[in-house]
């Protein structure tokens, strides 16, 4: 009976082991279960997330370059006599890479940080006495303002310049920078996709 009753209680045991140790398996597969569905559903936001931004930025690469001037500032621009201490002098003043050069009403060249770096201080020549004319590079490559993005930006890498000016019926509107485009066309898009990426890790 004692051999019973041992045998009986050792069955009991083993069987509250058992269950106890399915249930420690249940519980952890939940879990592991719950921890994949996080991952799949931050991993699914951010795959959303990836998409909108790049179909708005394709999207916004087929607009006209009067979008992504109008409201700017003042065109910098100088005479064919000015100095180029005075030049480089604005263009440090306004935290700008290149200036139109105007005779009159008609745009005649372009001075760049590149013409200042190679044509002039290369060169050895003297800024307090040198002319922008003599060092601007001539008649610049100009777009008009129905020019797409996308156009724009495919020359500017082709054509290896950094600024584009904006030009209609021989009048120059606006000056565009490599850097004006890409900012524009990621303008707002990052803070969408971070709203995003935060809804998803609150989730």
């Amino acid at each position: 009976m004692r051999d019973l009753l041992h045998k009986s209680g050792i069955g009991i045991g083993f069987a509250l082991l058992s269950t106890a140790a399915v249930a420690a398996q249940l519980e952890d597969l939940q879990m592991f279960i719950s921890l994949v569905a996080q991952g799949t559903f931050i991993l699914f936001v951010i795959m959303v997330a990836g998409y909108v931004y790049f179909k708005k930025v394709r999207d916004k690469r087929e607009a006209p370059l009067n979008k992504v001037f109008e409201g700017s500032d003042a065109i910098h621009c100088v005479a064919p006599d000015t100095l180029v201490t005075e030049c480089v002098r604005t263009m440090t003043t306004e935290k700008i890479g290149a200036l139109i050069v105007m005779d009159g009403e008609r745009l005649v060249g372009i001075f760049t940080e590149r013409d200042a770096l190679n044509r002039v201080l290369a060169a050895r020549l003297d800024l307090r006495s040198t002319k922008v004319s003599e060092v601007m590079t001539t008649d610049p490559y100009c777009v008009s303002p129905t020019t797409t993005v996308a156009a724009a930006m495919e020359l500017i890498t082709k054509r290896r310049f950094r600024h584009l000016p904006i030009v209609e019926n021989g009048k120059v509107l606006a000056l565009i920078s490599s850097g004006d485009l890409t900012h524009w066309l990621v303008k707002d898009r990052m803070g969408e996709v971070q709203e995003l990426v935060d809804l998803a890790a609150q989730s």
